[in-house]
């Protein structure tokens, strides 16, 4: 039996980047994910690793930027409005095509908004979060166990793409104690023959840079990084599938919503009414097979989010808006209850949206 740990999950997520090989943390303290550098505080200076807290999160950002122009396994950690600051940063590494790690575990906004858990930085995280045309792996972990091999995925899938991953978890997963292990993590390793490592007048030089004046010259690294991001889509979506065998309606969350949204399924099961739930893993690329392939036999769609409605969004494109998606959603910080999806679910099978 593989050996189990009690951790949390910000510490999960900060264990697993260590085991991936991450030897690198640039971050700035902000709730609730402060754990996270806290970890690294610990741990970096131990194993010859780097740990330094910038004056800012925007400092942090470049400084991941500079690592990971390197061909180093960099991770930077922060919540809600500190990923607002890192945006710009975040927008320079992707037009670079240099691979990072970064983690997001929300709190209620806009704004400072509170320190409690949240869902509502899924557009700032699937539709880009900077400017430009790009795309980041998003992944949502809904277990500590996620949290960890979610992180060490993450690692992997920015080395195979040249892209950044980021984890967007909430404020509640982030804080819960689970038992998880790390004995089955597969760790991917892969050339970099365009990192930054100095020729030793042995090569041509590289050059990391996300500045193209020419306008044509622009247009073609953008359509070369599209490229790229097809085959993200193509390969790279993960889900999971609930009770769908012979389900009639259809529940969409992902993060702790769907821990929640599990159980108002079962209870909804016990009530004969035929449901399932489809979990999105990676947020970007959004799961859309199985959400197509479900708008062609279910009767309605009940999307469960801890926001006022975003992904509900994507589900509505998924589905090319073939039946009703209704919206179950707490905001601010609030979780909805099991006995308010099982509501929803209701509600839908009454037909009632």
């Amino acid at each position: 039996m593989a050996e189990r740990v009690l951790m949390k999950g910000n510490e999960a997520i900060a264990e697993a980047a260590i085991r991936a090989g991450c030897r690198h943390y640039f971050g700035y303290p902000i709730t609730p994910q402060t754990e996270i550098a806290a970890y690294m505080a610990k741990k970096m200076p131990k194993i010859g690793g780097v740990f330094l807290q910038a004056e800012s999160e925007i400092a942090s950002i470049n400084m991941v930027y500079g690592a990971a122009a390197t061909g180093m396994r960099v991770m930077t950690s922060s919540s809600s409005p500190g990923i607002s600051l890192k945006a710009e940063g975040l927008s320079y590494i992707a037009g670079s095509d240099v691979p990072a790690l970064v983690v997001n575990v929300q709190r209620g906004g806009p704004g400072l908004g509170g320190i409690q858990p949240s869902q509502s930085d899924y557009f700032q995280a699937t539709k880009g979060g900077g400017h430009g045309d790009y795309r980041m792996i998003v992944l949502a972990p809904a277990s500590v166990q996620e949290m960890a091999s979610l992180t060490i995925k993450g690692f992997n899938l920015a080395d195979k793409y040249l892209m950044t991953s980021m984890i967007l978890a909430d404020g509640t997963i982030g804080q819960m104690m689970e038992p998880i292990s790390f004995e089955d993590a597969e760790i991917e390793v892969y050339e970099k023959p365009w990192a930054l490592t100095g020729t030793n007048c042995e090569r041509k030089h590289n050059v990391v840079n996300s500045l193209y004046l020419k306008p044509d010259e622009l247009e073609i690294k953008n359509l070369e990084r599209y490229k790229r991001y097809e085959l993200v889509e193509q390969n790279e979506a993960m889900w999971e599938e609930y009770m769908m065998e012979d389900a009639e309606y259809c529940v969409v969350a992902f993060g702790i919503a769907s821990r929640v949204a599990k159980n108002a399924v079962a209870a909804a099961r016990k009530e004969g009414i035929k449901v399932g739930l489809i979990r999105p893993i990676t947020l970007w690329p959004f799961p859309v097979k199985p959400l197509a392939a479900a708008a062609d036999k279910v009767k309605a769609f009940i999307s469960v989010e801890l926001n006022m409605g975003q992904m509900i969004e994507d589900v509505r494109l998924a589905t090319q808006c073939k039946k009703p998606v209704s919206l179950c959603s707490r905001c601010g910080g609030m979780i909805p209850s099991p006995d308010e999806v099982l509501e929803a679910i209701r509600k839908a099978q009454k037909g009632a949206f």
